[in-house]
C-alpha cells in the first residue's frame, strides 16, 4: 500500500488542483446522465417528457443522497484516519459503506415498485405526464443498488488518492449514455424508455470500473470479514456523512414541494400546470451543474483537509479553506453572469414547444439562479465542516438554505403567484449566507487559535530539547 504523506507536504494549491478538478469533472459528468436524457427527451418527446423525468428526479436524488451518506462519510473517516496514522479500521469503513449503500438501493427499489403510480402522483406527476414518468422511472429504479455502490466507491476512490480514476469511471459511463440516448430514442424509436435504458447501461459500466479499483487501492485491502456489519464504525461513517445526505434529501423535499406548488399555482395562471413544472425541471438541472462544480471543489479537497486536520496542520487547513471559498465564488460568479445575459441559450438547449413556455422559463431562470453564488459558498462551507469531523455543525448548516427555501416557497406564491416560488430561492440564499458567514468566521478564528497553540508547543519542545540545554 502506498504512502500518502505527500498530502501534508505538497503545496496546498497544487494538491487542490490535483484533487478538485477530477472531482468536479466526476460530479458534472454524473449530472450528465440526467441532463443528457433531459436534452434528448425534450427534443424527441417534448416538454411533457422533461416534466416526466423531473418527476423521477427526486427518487434518484434520494438514492444519490444515500450513496453519499455512506461514501462521503467513509471518505472523511478514511482521510482523518490516515492523517492520524490509524489505518487498521480503514478496510472496515470501506466495506461496511459499500454494503449499506447496496441495501439502501434495494429498499428504494422495493418501495418504488410497491407504491407504483400512486407514488409518482404524490410527488408531482400530472395526468398528462404520468405514463411517461412510469415508463422512464420503472427502468431507472432497476439499477439503483449498483448505481448507489458506484457513487459510494467514487467518493472512497477519491479519498484514497485516485481522483482521476473516479473521474474516468464516470466519464466512460457518461459517454455510453450520450451515445446510447439518440440511438435508443430516435433510431430504435424507443422514446423515453430508450433514454432510461441508455442511462442504466452507462451506470453499470461505471460501477464495473469502480469495483475493479478495489483490487488496486492504495491505502487498504478488503477481505470478506471486513463486510461484517460493525455498528461503531458505521456510526462514525454516518455521522460524517450526514451533511451530504441532508444536502441531497433537502433537494428532494424542495423538488417535491415545488412540483406540487407549481402544479397548483400554475393551474391558476395563464401558463397552466405543465409549463411551470417543465421550466422548473430545466432550471434545476442547471442549478445542479453549478452546485456540483462547487461541491466538486469541496469534496475534492476533503481528503487533503481531513488528512491535514487529523495531522494537526491547522495552518494548511486554513489555507485550504481560503482557496476553496475563493475558487467557488469566482466560478459561480462566472456562471451567474452567463445565466443572466444569455438565458435563452440554456432554455433552447433543452427544447421548447411554445413561446409562452420560453418566456416563462427565461424569466424564472434569471430569478431562481440570481444568487446561486451564495448557495454554492454556503454548501461548500458545510462540506468543509464535515471534512474536519465537525458533524454537529455541518449537518444543520447543510440544511439551512433549503429549509428557508421551503418555508419561503410556501409563502411567496400567496402574494406573487406562481413566479413567487422562484423568488424564494434568492431570498433564502441571502439569509443563509449571512448566518453561514458568522459560523465560518468563528471557525477561522478557532483554527487560528489551534495553529498558534501548536506553534507554541513546538517552540517549547524545541527550547527544552537537549540541543538547547
Amino acid at each position: 500500500m502506498e504512502n500518502i504523506n505527500y498530502l501534508a507536504k505538497e503545496k496546498v494549491s497544487k494538491l487542490l488542483g490535483q484533487f478538485a478538478i477530477p472531482c468536479i469533472c466526476s460530479l458534472v459528468i454524473s449530472c450528465l446522465y440526467n441532463i443528457v436524457d433531459q436534452i434528448f427527451v425534450g427534443n424527441g418527446v417534448g416538454y411533457l417528457g422533461n416534466a416526466a423525468t423531473g418527476v423521477i428526479f427526486p427518487l434518484t436524488v434520494i438514492g444519490w443522497g444515500m450513496s453519499l451518506f455512506f461514501g462521503d462519510g467513509a471518505a472523511a473517516a478514511l482521510s482523518m484516519a490516515l492523517g492520524q496514522k490509524r489505518t487498521a479500521d480503514v478496510p472496515k469503513y470501506v466495506a461496511n459503506s459499500i454494503l449499506c449503500s447496496f441495501f439502501s438501493g434495494v429498499v428504494i427499489i422495493a418501495i418504488s415498485y410497491a407504491a407504483g403510480d400512486r407514488l409518482l402522483l404524490l410527488i408531482g406527476a400530472t395526468e398528462a405526464n404520468l405514463s411517461l414518468a412510469h415508463d422512464y422511472g420503472f427502468i431507472i429504479f432497476a439499477m439503483m443498488p449498483l448505481a448507489l455502490v458506484q457513487n459510494t466507491l467514487a467518493s472512497i476512490i477519491r479519498a484514497d488518492g485516485s481522483p482521476r480514476y473516479a473521474m474516468c469511471a464516470m466519464l466512460v459511463g457518461a459517454i455510453v449514455n450520450i451515445i446510447g440516448d439518440p440511438i435508443a430514442i430516435f433510431v430504435l424509436g424507443m422514446g423515453i424508455q430508450g433514454a432510461a435504458y441508455a442511462t442504466i447501461l452507462g451506470q453499470f459500466i461505471s460501477f464495473a470500473i469502480c469495483a475493479a479499483y478495489l483490487t488496486r487501492s492504495k491505502s487498504f485491502r478488503l477481505s470478506l470479514s471486513d463486510f461484517k456489519p460493525n455498528a461503531s464504525l458505521l456510526k462514525r461513517v454516518m455521522a460524517l456523512g450526514t451533511s451530504s445526505l441532508f444536502t441531497q434529501l433537502s433537494i428532494v423535499v424542495i423538488t417535491v414541494v415545488n412540483n406540487i406548488l407549481l402544479v397548483k399555482y400554475g393551474a391558476q395562471s395563464a401558463y397552466g400546470a405543465d409549463i411551470p413544472l417543465a421550466a422548473f425541471v430545466v432550471i434545476m438541472k442547471l442549478f445542479q451543474i453549478v452546485l456540483n462544480i462547487a461541491i466538486g471543489i469541496a469534496a475534492g479537497a476533503q481528503p487533503i483537509v481531513g488528512f491535514n486536520y487529523g495531522a494537526k496542520l491547522y495552518g494548511r487547513v486554513r489555507e485550504l479553506l481560503k482557496l476553496i471559498i475563493g475558487w467557488t465564488f469566482l466560478i459561480c460568479l462566472f456562471c451567474t453572469v452567463l445565466f443572466e445575459t444569455i438565458p435563452h441559450f440554456f432554455i433552447y438547449l433543452f427544447g421548447t414547444d411554445s413561446e409562452l413556455y420560453t418566456q416563462f422559463a427565461v424569466q424564472c431562470l434569471r430569478i431562481y439562479l440570481s444568487l446561486i453564488v451564495f448557495t454554492c459558498v454556503q454548501k461548500v462551507c458545510a462540506i468543509f465542516l464535515q471534512s474536519i469531523g465537525h458533524a454537529k455543525s455541518a449537518a444543520p448548516l447543510s440544511l439551512l438554505r433549503d429549509a428557508l427555501l421551503i418555508v419561503i416557497s410556501l409563502i411567496a406564491p400567496l402574494v406573487l403567484g406562481v413566479t413567487g416560488i422562484f423568488w424564494a430561492a434568492p431570498a433564502a440564499d441571502l439569509i443563509a449566507m449571512v448566518i453561514t458567514a458568522v459560523v465560518m468566521i468563528r471557525l477561522w478564528k478557532e483554527l487560528g487559535r489551534q495553529e498558534a497553540e501548536m506553534n507554541r508547543n513546538e517552540g517549547n519542545y524545541a527550547v527544552g530539547s537537549p540541543a538547547f540545554q
